[in-house]
């Protein structure tokens, strides 16, 4: 037992001077390297013209890009039409009481394809006058961002009642002379409440027929003493029959393209 703890002391002390002496060798090649390097590209740098304008280095700009990427999300549902079709599907498949048919991965994507269609005429707008004279290097990167936020400015105006934009203006202390001059911290807000509002009335609309499919289902089986069976078992049929017969999804992705407003597109 003394000749192996000392044949592992042995070996602990080997290990640990091997260690030692990679890292001395290491410490000596990379310090005469970063020594004599020269300095890299600055990380977070401002252009100034002539004129006073100031712009982004490209370094900045990536930044910027990767922060708005996770940020996107949060926009698609806050700056888009993704709001107001999700809540009506989702309204739909209650309505229906088919629990969780479609499911929800089916629906947000039935929702994101839905929400490309609607948009792709402003998409195609700021793609034309924002992103390629940006990449063709006529124009700076501010100048882009701000001519891409016009179409979508423009959008979310279109579909924003004027009692929420009121309301936000209003608790912000912002008057309004026009609205084009409101800014995104207004009318973002007042466009979430309105899409909702606008999504409730709708699934309001789609809840009605299939309310009555119900009630009927239960009055008959209250009539003929069968308390202990559920109406939703007996009614989802009719009711899938039904939305079937009507085409119902085509009339629910029709009606949801053409509740936008939207300039030159839907």
């Amino acid at each position: 037992m003394l000749v192996k703890s000392k044949m592992r002391s042995k070996f602990f002390v080997c290990k640990v001077n091997l260690i030692l002496r990679w890292s001395i060798i290491l410490m000596g090649v990379c310090l005469p390297i970063t020594a004599f390097a020269e300095p890299g590209i600055p990380a977070f740098t401002v252009q100034t013209d002539a004129q006073g304008n100031q712009d982004y280095t490209l370094t900045i700009q990536i930044l910027l890009l990767m922060t708005g990427l996770t940020l996107l999300p949060a926009l698609l549902i806050a700056t888009t039409s993704f709001l107001r079709i999700i809540v009506v599907l989702a309204l739909l498949r209650q309505a229906l009481g088919t629990m969780q048919t479609p499911s929800s991965r089916v629906l947000i994507a039935l929702a994101l394809f839905l929400t490309l269609f609607i948009m792709s005429p402003i998409l195609d707008k700021i793609y034309k006058e924002a992103v390629t004279p940006y990449l063709n290097e006529q124009m700076k990167f501010t100048q882009a961002v701000e001519i891409a936020s016009k179409p979508m400015h423009a959008f979310m105006l279109q579909q924003t009642r004027e009692d929420d934009l009121g309301m936000f203006a209003e608790m912000a202390g912002i008057k309004l002379d026009e609205p084009k001059d409101v800014p995104f911290k207004v009318l973002i807000p007042a466009f979430m409440t309105s899409e909702l509002k606008t999504a409730f009335q709708i699934g309001f609309m789609i809840f009605i027929p299939f309310l009555i499919i119900d009630l009927v289902i239960a009055s008959l089986l209250m009539s003929m003493g069968m308390m202990m069976l559920s109406p939703m078992i007996i009614s989802l049929p009719f009711k899938l029959m039904l939305f079937v017969l009507i085409d119902g999804w085509a009339l629910i992705m029709g009606t949801l393209a053409n509740s936008f407003v939207v300039a030159g597109g839907v």
